[in-house]
C-alpha cells in the first residue's frame, strides 16, 4: 500500500495532559508479597463470562485452570496462588456491585512457586490451534481494555496480516508499567513480538513508543536479533497517541475508516504487556496469573512498579506500599483519563488493571459545571472527529437511538472532550451512559 510509506509520527487533534510520571518511571519493578486472600472475577475481560471448572473445597495450585472460556470471546482464568477454593458466588466488583467469582484462601505453607505445564512447540501449531492455546492461557488485552487476545487473531477469510504493530506508547499519565517491561524485560517482548509476528504471517514487527521514553527506544533497539524484521518508531508525546487507530495513523499514516478494525488495513495491535505475556507462555508455560501494576498518585505513602498476582485485593497493596496518605479520597484502576474509581478497597487487582492511583481531595472535587458556550474545544481535541458537545447534550435528552446516526460507537471513551471543555461538563461520562443503555439494550422477542 503507497499510504503505508508515508511516514507520520502523530495524529490530529488528541490533548497534552501533564505525565506525573517521575514518581515511578525509574523504579525498578518490585514483587508484592502474596497475602492470604485472592478473588478471581470470572468477566475480567471484555465478552461473555467464564465458567467455573472447579469445586467449593477444592485445593489448588498456583497456575491451574479453575474458569474455561464461556464462549469464543471469553478467556480462562487461572489460580494465581496454591491454596484452597473458599466460595463461588457474588463478591463486590470494581463498579460496586455484585459479580461471579471464585475466592481462594492462599496456602501459608506453599513457596507459591509456578510448576509450568507442558506447552505445545508453538512452531508446530496451526493458527487454530495457537488461537486456541492463546485463549486457555487467558491473555487478554493488558493496556486496560481487556479484550480477549486470540479474538484478533482469527482474521476473516481474505484478511491478511502485513504489520505487526507493538504499543509501547503509554500515553496515560501517571502509569509505568509498560516503560518498565521494556527496560526490564526486552528479550521477553521480543520473543513474544516474533511468536506472533510468525503465526501472524506479518512482513514486520514495529513498536511504537513515545519520545519521552528514550531510555526504552534505546534498550529495545539494542536487543533487537541481527536479521530480525523488527523496528522502533519514536513517536510524538501526546494523548491518546496509545489508541490503536491513533497509533496506527501516527506510524504508517493510515486512517482506519469508522467501522472498521485495524485488520482491515493490515495491521495488528497489541499491547507490551500482552506480548511478554505470550513469551511467558509458550516460552515458559506460565499463563497469565499476574501483571504489573503501578502504584502511583499524590496519595500514595511509597510509590511503586508491583508484579501483583491477579485477585490481590486493592487493599493489600495499598498496605504494601505504606498506606494511604492524610487526605487520600478516591483510588482510580488504571489511568486519570480512561480509568474508574474502586467502589472498595476489597475488590482484587484484574488483568486489565495498568495502574492503581490514588488521588486527595482537590483533584476528585465535583467543579462546578457551567452551560455549554459553543467554544469548540472539545470539537478540537477530539482525535475521531466527533461532536462531543453535540452528543453529551443528545445523552441528556436520552435521544440513545439517534446518537448512533452521529457516530456514538465510534467513540473510545479517551476522556479528551472532558479535559479540553472549560465549562467542566463531564461529556465522556455522558455518552459512556449512553452506550451502557445501547449495549444493554434487549432486541424485540429476546
Amino acid at each position: 500500500m503507497k499510504s503505508f510509506r508515508r511516514l507520520r509520527r502523530s495524529f490530529e487533534h488528541g490533548v497534552h495532559p501533564a505525565h506525573y510520571k517521575e514518581q515511578t518511571e525509574n523504579l525498578p519493578t518490585q514483587r508484592m508479597p502474596f497475602g492470604e486472600h485472592y478473588v478471581m472475577p470470572l468477566g475480567q475481560h471484555i465478552g461473555v463470562p467464564c465458567v467455573p471448572d472447579v469445586d467449593e473445597g477444592e485445593p489448588v495450585r498456583r497456575g491451574q485452570l479453575i474458569a474455561r472460556p464461556g464462549g469464543f470471546v471469553s478467556a480462562a482464568l487461572h489460580s494465581p496462588v496454591t491454596g484452597t477454593v473458599t466460595r463461588i458466588g457474588d463478591f463486590r466488583g470494581v463498579d460496586g456491585g455484585f459479580t461471579q467469582a471464585i475466592g481462594i484462601e492462599a496456602d501459608p505453607f506453599s513457596t507459591q512457586e509456578v510448576d509450568p505445564e507442558a506447552v505445545p512447540d508453538w512452531q508446530s501449531l496451526s493458527l487454530d490451534a495457537f488461537i486456541e492455546a492463546v485463549q486457555m492461557a487467558g491473555i487478554v488485552g493488558m493496556g486496560g481494555a481487556a479484550f480477549p487476545s486470540h479474538v484478533k487473531l482469527s482474521l476473516p477469510e481474505g484478511v491478511a496480516i502485513r504489520h505487526l504493530l507493538i504499543n509501547g506508547a503509554e500515553c496515560e499519565p501517571f502509569l509505568t508499567n509498560d516503560h518498565r517491561l521494556m527496560l526490564e524485560r526486552p528479550a521477553a517482548l521480543l520473543e513474544g513480538a516474533e511468536i506472533m509476528r510468525q503465526k501472524l504471517g506479518a512482513v514486520e514487527t514495529v513498536i511504537g513508543i513515545e519520545a519521552n521514553k528514550p531510555d526504552a527506544i534505546d534498550t529495545i533497539r539494542r536487543h533487537i536479533p541481527d536479521g530480525h524484521p523488527v523496528r522502533v518508531v519514536p513517536l510524538k508525546v501526546k494523548y491518546p497517541q496509545g489508541a490503536e487507530k491513533m497509533m496506527i495513523r501516527s506510524v504508517f499514516g493510515v486512517e482506519v475508516p469508522a467501522g472498521q478494525l485495524p485488520r482491515d488495513v493490515g495491521v495488528n495491535v497489541n499491547n507490551v504487556g500482552t506480548i511478554v505475556a505470550i513469551a511467558d507462555y509458550f516460552l515458559r508455560g506460565m499463563p497469565l496469573i499476574e501483571r504489573v501494576v503501578t502504584v502511583a498518585g499524590p496519595g500514595v505513602t511509597y510509590p511503586a512498579n508491583l508484579v501483583v498476582p491477579l485477585g490481590t485485593p486493592v487493599r493489600d497493596v495499598m498496605e504494601f506500599c505504606g498506606g494511604l496518605r492524610p487526605g487520600s479520597r478516591e483510588i482510580v484502576m488504571g489511568g486519570p483519563m480512561m480509568g474508574r474509581p474502586v467502589a472498595s478497597l476489597d475488590v482484587p487487582v484484574l488483568k486489565g488493571c495498568s495502574g492503581l492511583l490514588v488521588f486527595a481531595e482537590a483533584p476528585t472535587t465535583e467543579r462546578r459545571e457551567y452551560p455549554c458556550i459553543r467554544c469548540g474545544r472539545c470539537l478540537e481535541a477530539c482525535p475521531y472527529f466527533l461532536n462531543p458537545s453535540r452528543l453529551a447534550r443528545m445523552s441528556r435528552a436520552r435521544m440513545y437511538d439517534e446518537m448512533k446516526d452521529y457516530h456514538v460507537q465510534d467513540c473510545v471513551e479517551c476522556g479528551c472532550c472532558t479535559f479540553a471543555c472549560p465549562s467542566n461538563i463531564p461529556i465522556v461520562q455522558l455518552i459512556r451512559t449512553a452506550k451502557d443503555d445501547l449495549a444493554h439494550r434487549k432486541e424485540p422477542g429476546e
